[in-house]
């Protein structure tokens, strides 16, 4: 067991409440979501930042003694990586997203530039036992991880934002709509569901008018797959329904075509019969198309609304309508007609079920 004096501790670790000097062991768990202490050894003036606990987003520069996670990520617009099967003190690893993800990078889109590499130094220990100096690993995460998970709502509506890839505008969207289901009066949850550890998304729903929010990394995971999505997602809805908010807003990161799970959660029965509805994002109209149809003939999700790039001006308007016979509207340029859109939609959903 040693010491080490870290300068940034990566948002993936927001629960552990670790101090500035840790102690860390030699020997490390490949284990998804452990926590280990690592040696930036290069610089970069591209993607060069990481998500603090605290939230801020702070460079990272050479030479900075940084906590993460182990974990892998499959991102078309950033870093792909795996999970290592071994490792040692000393080795070298690849930090794969600004929440803090440590692993094995296989391959890097040109937009972002090779990812920074990092010397491990050990995993990080936490001591549970009051009186003795026995140091088990840290691990992501405040909750443990039920991947039997039931759904229960309670009857809260559930507004889902789904998109046709990572950066199609999600975030924004899921802001509107929750600022816009606020101007109605009603108290709103927010949550995401799929992607990897990076806590901004929910800071921007919370800054939004989100009295209550999670993240799938809250339950211990680092990265969403198709094997934990739909349990993942019970689980937050199911959460956050019993804290009692009027409606819950979801955002589904990555695309529906993906690895991080979006198909497997639309295809839990559970979970499609507690969606009011499904906001499709798309980056063009061609995408819109094709989320569309994947959501009407694979899913029999009829989209609620089109919004994100592919509505930026009228002509892209225009087309989903006529084509799609879809509404669509900028979440940008017109995020209160969005938000007015959505809580509509809500209210008749439940004064129907009254």
């Amino acid at each position: 067991m040693r010491s080490v004096i870290v300068d940034k501790i990566a948002s993936v670790a927001q629960h552990s409440k670790l101090a500035q000097e840790l102690r860390l062991a030699d020997d490390i768990p490949c284990e998804e979501g452990v926590l280990v202490a690592v040696r930036v050894l290069n610089n970069k003036s591209r993607y060069n930042t990481l998500e603090l606990v605290s939230g801020r987003m702070a460079q990272v520069n050479q030479g900075d003694v940084v906590v993460g996670a182990l974990g892998h990520r499959k991102a078309l617009r950033g870093y792909s990586g795996h999970l290592p099967t071994a490792l040692k003190v000393g080795e070298t690893l690849q930090l794969l997203n600004i929440g803090g993800v440590l692993g094995v990078c296989d391959s890097a889109n040109p937009d972002v530039g090779a990812p920074f590499d990092c010397e491990v130094l050990g995993t990080v220990l936490h001591f549970p036992y009051l009186g003795e100096r026995i140091g088990v690993p840290a691990r992501a995460g405040a909750a443990e991880f039920d991947r039997a998970a039931k759904l229960d709502t309670l009857g809260v509506p559930v507004v889902a934002l789904a998109g046709t890839c990572m950066d199609s505008g999600k975030t924004v969207a899921a802001c509107a709509i929750v600022a816009g289901l606020r101007h109605h009066g009603m108290r709103v949850a927010a949550c995401k569901a799929t992607g990897v550890s990076l806590r901004r998304d929910i800071h921007a729903m919370e800054d939004a008018g989100a009295s209550d929010s999670m993240i799938f990394s809250d339950l211990g995971i680092v990265t969403t797959t198709a094997d934990n999505g739909p349990a993942l997602t019970r689980s937050l809805l199911t959460s956050l329904a019993a804290r009692s908010p009027d409606v819950i807003v979801v955002e589904l990161g990555d695309g529906l075509i993906g690895e991080y799970g979006v198909e497997a959660i639309l295809t839990d029965e559970a979970i499609r019969s507690a969606l009011t509805a499904v906001v499709l994002c798309a980056n063009d109209p061609v995408g819109a198309w094709g989320g569309a149809r994947i959501l009407r003939e694979q899913f029999g999700i009829e989209p609620a609304i089109v919004t994100g790039p592919a509505t930026d001006n009228a002509v892209g308007i225009d087309q989903i309508l006529s084509r799609l016979s879809l509404p669509a509207i900028n979440a940008l340029t017109d995020g209160a007609a969005l938000g007015e859109h959505v809580a509509n939609i809500v209210d008749n959903a439940k004064g129907a079920a009254a």
